[in-house]
């Protein structure tokens, strides 16, 4: 089968568009083809279409609209913002936001580190190179 993430009730998803964008919410009720009811512990219960939400592979058992109490314990038990935050999509997200933070000087700072390592990295495969040819 093709398709592993589908739009459920307790399927998580990232908002990709909007006032909320880039905040984990949970669906927590599919009102139609377009548009499914999502919530996160802190925020307010929204109607959302589709097409704002990225599906991601983290999902969450619960029954059709819980209270936000169940919700928050729910999504304590499957542990949801560890499992983001070490997914490949996770990390990345949060590598641009701490990049998009830096200033000039940091920068700066990150060039000469990228310059330093580039050679010693040279260095190092010159000394293999050499190694290798006698």
């Amino acid at each position: 089968m093709p398709f592993r993430r589908f739009v459920e009730i307790g399927r998580v998803a990232l908002v990709n568009y909007g006032k909320e964008y880039g905040r984990l919410v949970v669906i927590v009720d599919v009102v139609d083809q377009n548009r499914a009811l999502v919530d996160a512990p802190d925020m307010v219960r929204t109607q959302m279409n589709l097409k704002r939400l990225s599906l991601t592979d983290i999902k969450i058992d619960i029954k059709r609209v819980p209270k936000k109490k169940t919700l928050v314990e729910a999504m304590e038990a499957a542990d949801v913002k560890n499992k983001w935050e070490s997914s490949s999509w996770g990390r990345k997200l949060i590598v641009q936001k701490r990049r998009a933070s830096l200033n000039d000087f940091d920068r700066f700072k990150i060039m000469l580190a990228k310059i330093k390592r580039a050679g010693i990295v040279r260095q190092e495969l010159a000394k293999l190179k050499k190694e290798s040819a006698a």
